[in-house]
């Protein structure tokens, strides 16, 4: 995709508006005292924090007397109102997890914050919004995108008439678009993606939708300047049933997003009239189901594209024919960034079209069926640096595919090169020709063979990716040459080399600027060297190799290290000091290898300046000895997991898990004892409990409520003897495993009714001493993966039990099993 750049209401520029807005609201007025905020103000911030679930702490500043100076809050040094609330979750892309974020009701509250110029609640949960936050009319920017919200933007919106930015995209909203948005007519930056809008389409659209629609209205926004619409979820056709002349009116326009608007692809007046804006700079048409056809049957000599377009995104569409290349160069002549990724072109493209593109840096032909001959025409593009070519149909020996690039100009120019998920073959020749090149991607090819010692690496190469080839042998000490390496990835090769030797031929002056280093399944040996003198290094994954033996305890890890792998190797003994003392170490993986010390000591040696920063400790499948002892001292643990090991003996009645604790894995062990609510009473972020296969019991009082509510709970072969009355309040659940735990009781009826929510995914209940009548529940759904059997339960089958995926009902003393059998499609087992 094409990347969106700098802009007024790009992410930079928007960092400007909020410093912009504090600035202003901070002047200091000669010889005044400094003003608090307004009672009135804070206590209707307090109002609304008391609606809001605040598991991350986001609001925890809010409790001192001036709410000017809690986090999140501006006020003006001259009125004292808040003019800008900024309470934005965070999602980390890389894990797929919030990183933290609130979540609850919106309290009509904040009603009260009348002279409120920027709000952003986005990247939070949250279900409606409300109709009152149309009557902040002093709004200039509201972002509530990104926060789960259903039903319909407010009509009210359109009484912000200082409103210039406003972000709903990635929403669950529906229902026809406002035409009182239309009324906005200082709104620059309009961001709709994502949502689902339907309703009836009113006598004066000019703009039909099978399932949402877009008001005339909005053609009067003469201001805008960027206007997104659509979204890769939408299953629906937009059509332009005017010919693009509402989009015409958008004469401000400088970005214009249109993602899955099927109905594009016979509108060529549509496609005219975006092309007649004087100041567009990024278009893209995504998914809109355009093809050779289409461009074909398109009259060139009506159709040009205004000089100013910069960038150009053509993504997921269905031109299988280069001729959309030549089209392109022919309608614009200023292009910088072109993207035909995701379609299915092929063949050879014309040399004019390099000689045309005399502008273009970016270039993403990724996910085509090209082959390698494609590239002799890209090699005079002079001032082309970003290359994409990864998933087409490359099939020729490397050297040649470098050798045709490098022949041209675009040896000058080139800084990112990415040939991966081809099936080029040879192995890693000389690339010193590419002068500029940073960044190079050669995974999932088919290199083999050992890379020869006198290749050269680019001078300024900063990210080289070998991975998922076939090549052999070791590193050179090239790569340990190569002064500029950041990132080394030559993960999936049949490298065979001690690690010692590796890491020797990377300590050339690489040492000093490498951060992240995988080299994972491969068949590595030897054991962990001393790895301190890679000062930059942040992450290393060795996992899945032939290391063994003992970690020497002189064998000392990089100060700035955040992230080891060692997992599924051969290394025993234990964990050495020198672990405990990095200082930066977030996670340590050593799962599924033959340590075989004490759980104590490996605790012991962790225990040093590393129990502060250490977030992920897996040390599962290992044969690690001894009894569970107190973690609480590892503040900052969030995932803790030392199941299929060798843990035996009582668990001591005053031992504490971390206060961060997310995830907890201890099955299958030898541990007994009792584990009772003081040894959960400080982990409230809980949400993976697996004790199973441990001969231990749960005692906990009679109303106890557990401080979390987790979302797997596996307690296999513990000893639980009554049905866990905790249960109850626990409802975000999606697994649910207490077989064979002793159980003797009935079932409760509430448990039941869980079942029929239509929340859980997997419960098994099997091989306990249940007993009773199964009541018919009422509900929405049933568990997927349903397993009562090996239990006492009698009287009929309720009919509820035939939505379930998978049930197993065996043994036990049901009657009338054949005609519910009869009854029911999915795999059952009643015997």
């Amino acid at each position: 995709m094409i990347s969106i750049r700098v802009s007024v209401m790009s992410p930079i520029g928007l960092k400007v508006i909020i410093f912009m807005v504090c600035l202003v609201a901070f002047q200091i007025v000669g010889g005044e005292k400094e003003i608090r905020c307004l009672e009135r103000e804070r206590e209707a911030l307090l109002r609304f924090k008391a609606s809001i679930v605040d598991h991350h702490g986001m609001l925890s500043s809010w409790t001192t007397p001036d709410c000017c100076q809690w986090k999140g809050i501006c006020c003006s040094n001259l009125t004292a109102n808040i003019v800008s609330l900024d309470l934005h979750g965070e999602y980390d892309y890389e894990t797929e997890s919030w990183s933290y974020y609130i979540s609850g009701k919106i309290h009509q509250s904040l009603i009260e914050l009348q002279q409120l110029k920027y709000l952003n609640l986005s990247y939070n949960s949250f279900s409606h919004i409300p109709e009152f936050l149309g009557s902040l009319r002093n709004l200039r920017y509201l972002d509530l995108s990104c926060c789960y919200f259903d039903g319909k933007i407010p009509s009210q919106f359109g009484s912000l008439s200082h409103l210039k930015y406003l972000n709903l995209a990635s929403n669950n909203l529906e229902g026809s678009i406002p035409t009182q948005l239309g009324n906005l007519s200082k709104l620059e930056y309009l961001d709709l993606r994502g949502n689902s809008f339907q309703g009836n389409l009113p006598t004066e659209l000019q703009v039909s939708l099978s399932w949402r629609y877009i008001p005339s209205q909005l053609g009067s926004l003469s201001n805008l300047q960027q206007l997104y619409l659509g979204g890769e979820d939408y299953n629906g056709d937009l059509e332009f049933n005017d010919r693009g002349k509402l989009l015409s009116n958008f004469i401000s326009l400088s970005h214009l997003y249109l993602w899955s608007i099927h109905g594009l692809n016979s509108c060529h007046s549509c496609l005219q009239n975006i092309a007649k804006l004087p100041k567009l700079r990024e278009l893209s048409l995504i998914d809109c189901s355009l093809s050779d056809h289409f461009i074909l049957s398109l009259r060139p000599f009506k159709f040009n594209f205004s000089t100013s377009l910069l960038a150009f995104d053509l993504s997921e569409n269905a031109f299988t024919s280069p001729v959309i290349l030549q089209w392109v160069s022919n309608i614009t002549s200023n292009l910088v960034e072109l993207d035909l990724s995701y379609n299915n072109l092929e063949d050879s493209v014309s040399k004019h079209f390099g000689m045309a593109m005399n502008s273009l840096e970016i270039l993403d032909l990724s996910s085509n069926s090209f082959k390698g001959e494609v590239l002799k025409s890209f090699m005079n593009i002079c001032t082309l640096h970003s290359l994409y070519m990864h998933q087409n149909n490359l099939t020729e020996d490397l050297s040649s595919i470098l050798q045709s690039l490098s022949s041209g100009c675009i040896r000058y120019s080139l800084q990112d090169l990415n040939l991966g998920e081809n099936y080029i073959n040879g192995s890693l020749p000389d690339i010193s020709a590419f002068s500029v090149l940073k960044s190079l991607d050669l995974s999932n090819n088919q290199l083999s063979g050992k890379i020869a010692e006198g290749n050269k690496l680019s001078t300024q190469l900063e990210s080289l990716s070998i991975s998922s080839n076939f090549l052999e042998g070791g590193i050179p000490k090239l790569f340990g040459n190569a002064c500029a390496l950041r990132s080394l990835d030559m993960m999936a090769n049949n490298l065979s080399d001690e690690l010692s030797t590796i890491i020797h031929q990377l300590s050339g002056c690489a040492k000093y600027t490498l951060e992240h280093l995988s080299l994972q399944e491969n068949q590595i040996n030897g054991t962990i060297p001393d790895l301190s003198a890679f000062s930059a290094l942040m992450s290393l994954d060795l996992s899945n190799n032939h290391l063994n033996g003992k970690i020497r305890e002189d064998s000392n890890l990089p100060f700035h290290l955040e992230t080891l792998s060692i997992s599924s190797n051969f290394l025993e003994g234990g964990i050495p000091k020198s672990f405990g003392n990095a200082c930066a170490l977030h996670s340590l993986r050593m799962e599924d290898n033959k340590l075989s010390v004490e759980f104590s000591i490996i605790i012991h040696h962790l225990s040093g300046c590393a129990r502060y920063s250490l977030e992920v400790l897996y040390l599962h499948m290992n044969e690690i000895n001894g009894t569970l002892i107190d973690l609480s001292m590892f503040t900052s643990l969030r995932v803790l997991s030392i199941g299929e090991n060798k843990l035996s003996g009582k668990i001591l009645k005053n031992i504490q898990f971390p206060p961060q604790l997310e995830e907890l894995d201890i099955q299958s062990n030898s541990l007994n004892g009792v584990f009772t609510d003081y040894h959960f009473v400080n982990v409230t972020k809980l949400s993976y409990l697996d004790l199973s296969n441990n001969p231990l019991t749960l005692t906990f009082t009679q109303n106890w409520i557990p401080p979390f509510q987790l979302s797997s709970i596996r307690l296999k072969s513990c000893l639980l003897g009554t049905f866990p009355k905790w249960l109850r309040k626990q409802n975000k659940y999606d697994e649910l495993d207490i077989s064979n735990s002793k159980i003797l009781d009935m079932v409760p009826r509430w448990f039941w009714a869980k079942l029929a929510s239509g929340n859980v995914g997997s419960i098994d209940i099997s091989n306990n001493s249940l007993h009773g009548i199964i009541p018919n529940i009422f509900g929405k759904n049933i568990v997927d993966f349903l397993i009562l059997a090996s239990n006492q339960f009698e009287g009929p089958i309720p009919p509820f039990l035939r939505g379930s995926i998978f049930l197993d009902l065996s043994n036990n003393n049901l009657l009338d099993s054949h005609s519910f059998l009869c009854a029911s499609g999915p795999e059952k087992i009643l015997a």
